[in-house]
């Protein structure tokens, strides 16, 4: 009993100081997920107020969240929004490979810490963070703008690629054969693969099944099926995040508009849970040590999402504005960063790599939000003031005229 009113207390806590970060943060106009975190490393280990009897439902709370954030995304777009995206847009893919998994990699091969952490710390600055976009976007009201379709198939084409690597480093961290390493793989990608497909061919009739004009029973069989699908996904070694968004997808009409309505207020809910579980495992004191390399591949990785953003939106005709608020909206890292790093850490592959990827994270997942309001009037501003100045260097100077080059008769000066 006595723990139970413990809970209620904690729990109580956490939700009432959200909601005054949330109306703080609205009131000044800004994202309130910065906050949050900060919330997260007071209450977490280490923090000004540790919390113990709640945590366990914080981490449930946190998961839950994730996966709501990602059927809301997918509740914007079809199924066929989704494979046009993706035949179109799968080279910004490759480019964000590039650009963004080889500063990892390089930073842990610079580091000494060997190939197997260079290839973690490479999908740790890969993969931006959908949960953090999702509600960045969101909180924005940018979910309706002509670029959010590029952003949306960048993150697909992330959260997709992690059915791939997940398996991958997983058998690289267990040290497994080849051939079971394979069988993994193989599983997981019949599994994304099936997904999709009963998402894309039999979307219409998972919507009429799910389909109520109860609002009560509509809500429990969209949450449950999310919830199912994610799990099974999940065990099978591909991303309940995945399992979440093709739900979403699936989902279609009135259906999808309903099941949004319905679902905004929890998705909120856990979604601020989510990333104060964050700041909950963030140890305060594990940060200083590794905050200067965690700065500067935070600062080269903004700059490579950035330009990541950029380019594929100027690639599907977006206008110039448009490109910079894309590439600044896909700045921010979260769930997937550290899930990567926490598999590396629980294999024991280099004690220093957990508190680097957790210090970069809660860097880029803090400046994400902010890059994703200012990038675009940033780059306006600076790239006007270039132009002006262009211009200023480009005016000839006027020659001058006849009367300016005869001489100044200068004998009268002073008379009076």
């Amino acid at each position: 009993m006595h723990s139970s009113a413990i809970f209620l207390i904690e729990f109580g806590a956490i939700i009432l100081a959200l909601g005054l970060l949330g109306r703080f943060a609205g009131r000044f106009q800004f994202s309130p997920i910065p906050l949050y975190l900060l919330a997260g490393l007071a209450f977490g280990e280490g923090g000004l107020l540790p919390l113990g009897a709640s945590e366990e439902f914080v981490a449930i709370g946190a998961e839950i969240g994730v996966i709501l954030l990602l059927l809301m995304l997918g509740l914007e777009y079809t199924a066929s929004d989704l494979v046009s995206n993706l035949k179109t847009q799968y080279p910004a893919g490759l480019v964000d490979f590039t650009l963004n998994a080889l500063p990892g990699a390089g930073m842990a091969l610079l580091l000494g810490w060997g190939p197997v952490a260079a290839v973690v710390l490479a999908g740790v600055t890969w993969i931006s963070s959908s949960g953090v976009i999702a509600k960045v976007m969101g909180d924005l009201g940018r979910l309706g703008n002509r670029e959010t379709p590029v952003i949306l198939s960048v993150l697909v084409l992330e959260d997709l690629a992690m059915a791939v690597y997940l398996p991958i480093i997983t058998a690289l961290l267990a040290g497994v054969s080849l051939a079971a390493g394979s069988l993994t793989l193989a599983i997981a990608l019949g599994v994304a693969g099936l997904v999709l497909f009963l998402a894309v061919r039999f979307g219409r009739v998972i919507s009429r099944f799910v389909s109520s004009d109860d609002p009560e029973k509509l809500l429990l069989v969209v949450l449950g099926l999310t919830l199912l699908v994610a799990g099974i996904a999940q065990q099978l070694q591909v991303s309940a995040a995945v399992g979440a968004f093709l739900v979403g997808i699936a989902l279609s009409g009135e259906v999808a508009e309903g099941a949004h309505n319905l679902l905004s207020p929890l998705r909120d809910l856990f979604a601020a849970v989510f990333f104060v579980f964050f700041g909950l495992h963030t140890d305060p004191a594990s940060i200083p040590p590794v905050i200067l390399p965690a700065l500067a591949l935070a600062l080269v990785t903004a700059a490579t999402k950035i330009a990541t953003g950029y380019w594929a939106a100027r690639r599907a005709g977006i206008s110039v504005k448009g490109r910079w608020r894309a590439g600044g909206t896909l700045v921010a890292r979260g769930e997937f960063s550290i899930v990567i790093a926490g598999l590396a850490v629980t294999a024991g592959i280099e004690p220093a790599l957990g508190p680097l990827a957790t210090a970069y994270v809660l860097v880029l997942v803090i400046i994400g939000p902010l890059t994703a309001r200012y990038t675009q009037p940033v780059a306006g501003y600076l790239t006007g003031r270039f132009r002006r100045a262009r211009a200023v260097e480009s005016t000839p100077i006027p020659a001058p005229t006849r009367e300016a080059l005869e001489p100044v008769d200068d004998s009268s000066v002073g008379r009076s």
